[in-house]
Order: structure tokens, then C-alpha cells, then sequence
């Protein structure tokens, strides 16, 4: 089923605006509230209670219809992409998605449609982060950003490319861990001291130890396999204070996707970030030496909680001379990350006027070595 929220005063779609915080109208301009609006429509648009198995997925309820399941080879190997068809609430246009989308824009009249029964049942999130980044911020933050390259493109700041920022729901697994460190070192202290010609160097050793629990809480690993890792951790941090219970009104308006990893699949990822995180705390409470070298260390980790949930990123997807660029912003904080493309004819006009510079230089040498 697809969701589209009416606007009760003149019919038009409402979609969540990050700034406000509320549902909002594009034609007439009317607000309310997420809460509000479900009251409104006397009933829930959350697809669903929330499953207390996190760690497993269970099989689509509904098939893939004739040609919307289609096989593509790809380098020899066979596989198999699952596309279904929805039809927009507004304009009646079919909406074809992959099975892991849950939030569409109608590519026909522009209105928002939430896919219900992908945040249902074990998919449906606990919590979500709204956005607070409005897309004409991010746009401005991009422009901005670009600036930092001389030798970008022009098209990469087109209206074309623009118009292709795309607020993202990335689905993100949540983890609370308590980890132990035990450490055992080897450490030196050394002084010197000088009686009249002679200098003598005096050095202590000593056996360190350390015993030390942490606690953390929301370790992120995304939970999506169409976004970079290394991008999505460059992103953080983001500011829990924010989230929210999960209700699809907050979707409205923005692409969302359900995970493609269970918690059990990305524990690894978490548990290993939670490890680095805790010897380094450990080793850096050995202090006041000149020379530590650690001979042993001991890590035990306990899970407490994990979750799921959905947090804001802008994404720009750029192609250039057939290599792609993307551009991400944290749809909370700002935080951003990317990569920039060389324009070839920016590259070859700036060393040109080097070169020029350079051979007037040479020039203006030459001239006062002779006078001289």
C-alpha cells in the first residue's frame, strides 16, 4: 500500500519540513503536526507493531508481478534484481521501485507515497532522526562546498545537477556495548643529571597495569548496502537527543529504505569499532612515562541493546568523464563529505598561465643577470 498525506485544507500533499518539524503543505501552506495528522485520519500509519527480534528479516508477502522481476548479467555472474509496482495515490502513475525502498517521490506530479508494509513487522524501525537541513540549505552548503576546487567542472554546479540532491533515510543499526580492557606494559622513566664532566642517566622501569570497563551507547553501522561505509562514518556524529518514535508522517517527502543487513550480520563491524575505541582509552591512561611497549592485552565485550533506526543524509550522485563522484551532507548537523571531479579544460588552462608566469619569470632573470 502506498501513503500519500493530505493537506486537509486544500487536498495537496503534505511532506515533513525538517525546519519546523511539522507536515507541511506546498500549495496552501498548512502545518500540523506528525501526531496531528494521524489523529486526524483516526488511525496509525506505522505498518505495524514493532517485532522485538531485531537480528532476523522475514520473506516479501507479496510476489514480483510479470516483467518487474528481470535478471541482468553482470560480468558473467546471473543475478537477479526484485522490482515491484505501485501505483501514486495522486496522479495514478505507476511507481517502480526495488524491494528495498520504502519512501518514493511520483516522478509524474512530484507527490510524496510511503510503500507501509516495508516499515512493518521486523522492518519497522524503533526510532527516527527527522531531518533538519532543508534541501535549500544543502544546496547552498554543496555550492559552497565546491568552491574548494578550483578546477571543478562548471556542469557540476548546473541547475541539472542540483535539482539531483536527494534527501536519504539510510537505515543504521544502533549498538550499546560494555567492553573490559586488561593491559599489561612494560614502562620507563628516565633522568639525567651531571656531576662536574660527567652526565649520568638514570632509568626506572616498571610493570603497568590496567583494568578498565567503558560503556557505549548508539555505536551507528549502516545498514544499507548502496552507501559507502567509510562515507557514512565520516558523517557522524549525529545528536540522539533528536530521534523520534518511528512514524511514516516523517518520511513524507524524503526516500527511505528498509535495511539490507541484519544486526547480526553488521555486529562485527560495531564490535570492532567498540574494541578500538576502548584500548585506546586504556592505553592512553598509561601516561607520565618515556617508553611504553605493551606486552599483553585482554578485551571482553557484552552486548546491552541494539536498534534500529533511520537517520538524515543528502546525497548527490555525479557522473564525470565515466568516473562517479558523490556528494553526502548529515541532514542533521551538516557534516559533510565528498569528492570533487577536475574539469580537464580547467586543468589545462591553469597550467598554461603557470607556464606563462614561469617563462616571464625566467625571462625577467635573464635580463637582470645580464645587466649585472
Amino acid at each position: 500500500m502506498v501513503i500519500t498525506y493530505k493537506c486537509p485544507s486544500c487536498g495537496g500533499a503534505m511532506e515533513f519540513d525538517g525546519q519546523s518539524g511539522k507536515l507541511r503543505c506546498g500549495q496552501c501552506g498548512t502545518e500540523m503536526t506528525v501526531e496531528e495528522m494521524e489523529r486526524l485520519t483516526g488511525s496509525s500509519s506505522d505498518g505495524g507493531e514493532q517485532s522485538g527480534d531485531a537480528g532476523t528479516d522475514e520473506e516479501w508477502d507479496d510476489s514480483p508481478l510479470g516483467e518487474d522481476s528481470y535478471h541482468r548479467a553482470e560480468q558473467g555472474e546471473e543475478q537477479t534484481i526484485n522490482m515491484r509496482v505501485y501505483h501514486c495515490p495522486n496522479c495514478g502513475a505507476e511507481l517502480m521501485t526495488d524491494e528495498n525502498t520504502a519512501a518514493v517521490i511520483c516522478s509524474f506530479c512530484g507527490s510524496p507515497g510511503l510503500i507501509s508494509d516495508r516499515m512493518s513487522g521486523v522492518r519497522r524501525p524503533k526510532a527516527v532522526l527527522p531531518f533538519r537541513i532543508t534541501r535549500e540549505e544543502a544546496v547552498q552548503r554543496f555550492l559552497k562546498w565546491t568552491k574548494h576546487g578550483l578546477l571543478t567542472p562548471k556542469e557540476f554546479t548546473s541547475k541539472n545537477t542540483l535539482e539531483k540532491i536527494s534527501g536519504l533515510y539510510v537505515p543504521y543499526w544502533l549498538y550499546d556495548y560494555h567492553v573490559n580492557v586488561t593491559m599489561r606494559a612494560r614502562a620507563t622513566r628516565s633522568r639525567v643529571t651531571r656531576r662536574g664532566d660527567t652526565e649520568y642517566t638514570y632509568t626506572d622501569h616498571f610493570n603497568v597495569y590496567r583494568d578498565v570497563d567503558t560503556d557505549y551507547e548508539r555505536i551507528p553501522v549502516d545498514a544499507s548496502e548502496k552507501m559507502d561505509d567509510a562515507a557514512m562514518e565520516s558523517l557522524e556524529p549525529y545528536d540522539y537527543s533528536g530521534l523520534k518514535d518511528f512514524d511514516m508522517g516523517y518520511l513524507s517527502g524524503y526516500l527511505a529504505e528498509k535495511y539490507n543487513f541484519t544486526s547480526d550480520e553488521l555486529e562485527g563491524r560495531a564490535k570492532n569499532r567498540a574494541r578500538e575505541a576502548a584500548i585506546g582509552i586504556t592505553r592512553g591512561t598509561i601516561d607520565g612515562y618515556h617508553t611504553v611497549n605493551v606486552v599483553d592485552q585482554r578485551v571482553s565485550i557484552d552486548e546491552k541493546r541494539v536498534e534500529y533506526v533511520m537517520l538524515p543524509v543528502w546525497v548527490l550522485n555525479y557522473r564525470y568523464r565515466g568516473q562517479n563522484y558523490a556528494f553526502m551532507l548529515n541532514g542533521q548537523t551538516g557534516r559533510q563529505c565528498g569528492r570533487l571531479p577536475i574539469s580537464a579544460g580547467k586543468a589545462a588552462g591553469w597550467m598554461g598561465i603557470i607556464t606563462g608566469i614561469s617563462f616571464v619569470l625566467l625571462m625577467i632573470i635573464g635580463i637582470i643577470g645580464g645587466l649585472l
